[in-house]
C-alpha cells in the first residue's frame, strides 16, 4: 500500500524515486526487499512469493494480459513460450536479464520447471507467478517445491539454477465433468449404442465414421485429435528451399555444416567450405549452454541465438531448432535478430535481404515506431521527475520564505498581505508590554571591538528568543541594546501579563549566562513592563512592519528607564494584573517619572510558583505553563476546565499549584522597528526594600 511505501521510502538510503526506462543495479532490488521485509515483519521468502503474484496482476494491467494469454494452451506451453516472450521484449527493452525457463517431464510423470537467472536469491518470485498464472489462466492450483539439484551438465552459464517440482490440480475438473456428457458414464454409453447401430445398419465403417462425427461434434464434446498428412517426397527444389528460407542452416551430430541458406553465405562465407562446423564461425548467446547436439536437444523448444564471430557488421540470428532423426542432422530455422532499421543497416542488411513471408521484416517496422514512442515517453517521464524535484525544492523554499515572512510578521497578517489584502489596524482593550536594555552600554561599546559587541548581542537575543517561544509572546523590535516583547497582541489572551512577567524572570537569569566583554563579568539588564490599551497594525510597504502605538508603549518604555540594573520595574496596572497571583512582587513605591509626574511602582523578584526550569523552559515534557481561552475559540472542554481552575482557586484559598492541561503555545514572531520611545541611562534608583511581599495566584 501507499502508506507502507512512504514509510519505506522515508527510511535513510532507500531510494524514492524510479524510472520506468531505466535499468537499476539488483543491490537496490535486495536492499528495498530487506528494507520491506523488516518493516513488515516477514520473512523474504514469503515477500518474494508475494511480489511474484503482484508481478503478475501488473503486467496483465499494464496491456500483457492478451499476449500472455495466448502463450500457450496450458501451464507446460506456457512456461516453454516464457523465454520466446523475454526475446520479444528484448527488442524494446535491450538492457532486460530475464531469466530462462525449462520444463521437463520425468518417466514417473513429475513436472519439473527449471530456472536459470544470472540474477540471484530472487527464485522466490517464481512460485508466485507461476500459481497467479494457473490461477487466472488455467483454472487449476499449482504448489511448487524447490528441488535440492546438483549442477547440470549443460552449464548455462547463468549464475543459479533451481529446479522446481510443479503439482498441478484442476479446480473445477468435477463440474466440467458434470456438464460435459461426453466425459460421464452416460455419454460412454451412448457413444457405444450409436457405435453398436451404425456396425448394424451399415456393416461398413464408413457409417460409423459418419456418426462419430456427429457425435464428437456435440457442443463440449472435444474435436478429434487431428493426424497430419506428410506428402511421400518432399516437393520442393534444392535451390527454392535455400532462397525460400535464406537463414537458416543444417549441421550433424559433429555440428558439420551440410546446408545453409543463401544470404546467410552471403555474411558468413566460410560456411560453404567442405567440412565447415558450426562452433568455428558461431556461439549461443541464448539459451546459454555449450554448442553441443546433446545440449540442443536438451533445450530444443527454446528459442535459440546465435551470434557470428565476425570483427564487422557482427550477425545475430534468432530461431528454432529441428531435429531430423532420420538424417541424424539438426535444422536451424531462423532469420536476424534485429530491433530497428539503424541495426538494419549496421549489420549491413536490406529488407530485401529478408524473405517476403518473414515477419521479421514487419517486425523491424513496428518496432522502429515502438522505439520511437518509448522514448518519447521517456522523456516525458524524465521531466515529469525533473518537475516533481523541482516542486520539491520550491515547496523547501516556500517554507524557507514563509519561515521568514513569519519571523517578520504575525501569521494571520502575513497571510493577508500574500493574498493581496489590505491589514486593518486592531485595537487591543488590554495587553503588557515588557522594554529592557543592557545596563553601561554605551561604555561597553566606547571599550571594545564592534564584533565582541556583535557577539554579545547575538548571545543574549538568542536566550532572549528562545524565552519567547517557551512562554507565547511576541517579539516586536530590537534595537541596539533595546529588546521589546508584548503579550496578548497579536493573539488575545487573558494571562499576557504571566506570560511576559515570567518571560522578564528568565531573561533576568538568562543574562547572568552573557559574559561583558569588557569586565569578563555577567552583563546586567533594566527590564520594565506596564499593561493597558494599544493600537497595533502594518506600517509601510516595502519593508511591512508590525508596530504598536499608544501611551502604553510610552509608559513601558520610562518603566524600563527609570528602572534599576538587574529589576524587573513594574507599573501599577501590571501590578494589578500579577497580583494574587504567585509572583514574589515588592512596592518601590512613589517615584517621578518624566512626561507622567508621581507613578507608584514595584518591583518583580519571582514566581513562588514556577521553579527556575520551568520558567526557563528545561523541564523534560515541555509541558503548558498557562490554561485559558483563546480569542474566538470557546469549547465545553475549555469552559469545563476554567470553571475547574476557579473552583481550585476558591477552595484553596487563592493558591494553587499550575496545571499542565492547556493549549498548544503559538510560535511567536519578531521584527525590528524604530523605537517609540526615549530611553534615559541616567535615571537609576535604587528600590525601597522595606515591605511585606505579596503571594498571588496564576492562572
Amino acid at each position: 500500500g501507499q502508506e507502507t511505501w512512504n514509510k519505506l521510502s522515508s527510511l535513510p538510503g532507500v531510494q524514492d524515486t524510479f524510472m520506468t526506462y531505466t535499468v537499476y543495479d539488483d543491490v537496490l532490488t535486495v536492499s528495498l526487499v530487506q528494507e520491506a521485509c523488516s518493516l513488515l515483519g516477514i520473512s523474504a521468502d514469503a515477500f518474494l512469493k508475494l511480489f511474484g503474484e503482484h508481478f503478475f496482476n501488473f503486467c496483465k494491467q499494464a496491456g500483457y494480459d492478451t499476449m500472455l494469454r495466448t502463450l500457450g494452451g496450458n501451464l507446460v506451453e506456457f512456461i516453454g513460450n516464457l523465454d520466446a516472450l523475454h526475446s520479444y521484449l528484448a527488442l524494446s527493452y535491450q538492457e532486460m536479464n530475464a531469466p530462462s525457463f525449462r520444463v521437463e517431464m520425468t518417466e514417473d510423470g513429475r513436472m519439473l520447471l527449471h530456472y536459470y537467472s544470472d540474477r540471484k536469491g530472487l527464485y522466490h518470485i517464481v512460485p508466485g507467478i507461476m500459481e497467479a498464472v494457473a490461477r487466472e489462466f488455467f483454472d487449476s492450483k499449482v504448489s511448487m517445491e524447490v528441488l535440492n539439484q546438483s549442477e547440470e551438465s549443460e552449464r548455462t552459464g547463468k549464475k543459479e539454477h533451481v529446479v522446481f517440482l510443479v503439482k498441478q490440480t484442476k479446480q473445477t475438473s468435477k463440474t466440467k465433468d458434470q456438464d460435459n456428457p461426453c466425459r460421464t458414464g452416460d455419454g460412454e454409453a451412448l457413444y457405444s449404442r450409436l457405435r453398436d447401430r451404425s456396425v448394424s445398419l451399415a456393416g461398413k465403417r464408413s457409417g460409423w465414421d459418419l456418426i462419430r462425427a456427429v457425435v464428437l461434434s456435440q457442443k463440449g464434446c472435444p474435436q478429434s485429435a487431428f493426424t497430419p498428412c506428410y506428402p511421400d517426397k518432399l516437393w520442393m527444389e534444392e535451390k527454392v528451399f535455400c532462397d525460400a528460407f535464406p537463414f537458416h542452416i543444417v549441421f550433424d551430430e559433429d555440428l558439420k555444416v551440410k546446408q545453409t541458406g543463401v544470404n546467410i553465405q552471403k555474411f558468413v562465407p566460410g560456411l560453404k567450405a567442405r567440412g565447415a562446423t558450426l562452433d568455428k564461425y558461431f556461439i549461443i548467446i541464448h539459451p546459454q549452454v555449450t554448442l553441443t547436439i546433446e545440449s540442443i536437444r536438451k533445450f530444443i523448444n527454446s528459442q535459440f541465438v546465435l551470434k557470428s564471430y565476425r570483427d564487422t557488421h557482427t550477425l545475430k540470428l534468432r530461431g528454432q531448432m529441428l531435429w531430423m532423426e532420420s538424417l541424424g542432422c539438426m535444422l536451424y530455422l531462423c532469420s536476424p535478430k534485429l530491433r530497428n532499421l539503424q541495426e538494419l543497416q549496421d549489420v549491413g542488411l536490406h529488407l530485401a535481404d529478408l524473405a517476403q513471408h518473414d515477419v521479421t521484416r514487419d517486425l523491424v517496422l513496428l518496432n522502429q515506431q515502438r522505439l520511437a514512442e518509448m522514448e518519447l515517453t521517456n522523456q516525458l517521464e524524465r521531466k515529469k521527475e525533473e518537475l516533481r524535484i523541482l516542486s520539491q525544492h520550491l515547496e523547501a523554499e516556500k517554507e524557507k520564505t514563509e519561515t521568514l515572512l513569519y519571523a517578520m510578521l504575525p501569521r494571520h497578517i502575513a497571510n493577508q498581505l500574500k493574498d493581496g489584502k489590505s491589514v486593518e489596524a486592531g485595537e487591543f482593550e488590554v495587553c503588557t508590554i515588557l522594554f529592557s536594555d543592557v545596563v553601561t552600554f554605551t561604555n561597553i561599546c566606547a571599550a571594545c571591538e564592534p564584533i565582541h559587541i556583535v557577539h554579545m548581542l547575538n548571545s543574549m537575543y538568542s536566550r532572549f528568543d528562545r524565552l519567547t517561544n517557551i512562554h507565547d509572546i511576541y517579539k516586536v523590535e530590537t534595537i541596539g541594546d533595546a529588546y521589546m516583547v508584548v503579550g496578548g497582541v497579536p493573539v488575545p489572551t487573558e494571562t499576557h501579563a504571566h506570560r511576559v512577567a515570567n518571560f522578564a524572570l528568565g531573561m533576568r537569569i538568562a543574562a547572568r549566562e552573557v559574559t561583558n566583554p569588557v569586565t569578563g563579568k555577567p552583563i546586567q539588564i533594566r527590564v520594565g513592563l506596564h499593561t493597558g490599551p494599544v493600537l497595533a497594525g502594518v506600517v509601510g510597504q516595502k519593508m511591512p512592519r508590525y508596530c504598536l502605538f499608544g501611551d502604553t508603549v510610552n509608559t513601558a518604555s520610562r518603566m524600563e528607564s527609570h528602572g534599576v540594573p538587574d529589576h524587573i520595574h513594574l507599573s501599577s496596572s501590571t501590578y494589578s494584573e500579577l497580583k494574587d497571583a504567585g509572583f514574589n512582587i515588592e512596592e518601590r513605591g512613589q517615584i517621578e517619572v518624566k512626561g507622567k509626574g508621581q507613578m507608584t511602582t514595584y518591583f518583580l523578584f519571582g514566581n513562588l510558583l514556577l521553579s527556575e526550569d520551568s520558567i526557563m523552559g528545561r523541564e523534560a515534557g515541555g509541558s503548558s505553563l498557562y490554561r485559558e481561552e483563546l480569542c474566538g475559540q470557546t469549547s465545553d472542554k475549555e469552559s469545563n476546565l476554567k470553571a475547574e481552575a476557579e473552583q481550585r482557586h476558591t477552595s484553596s484559598g487563592g493558591v494553587i499549584a499550575p496545571d499542565n492541561t492547556g493549549l498548544d503555545a503559538i510560535t511567536p514572531f519578531a521584527w525590528d522597528i524604530t523605537p517609540p520611545y526615549d530611553t534615559n541611562e541616567s535615571s537609576y534608583e535604587q528600590p525601597a526594600r522595606n515591605f511585606n511581599s505579596k503571594l498571588c495566584v496564576l492562572l
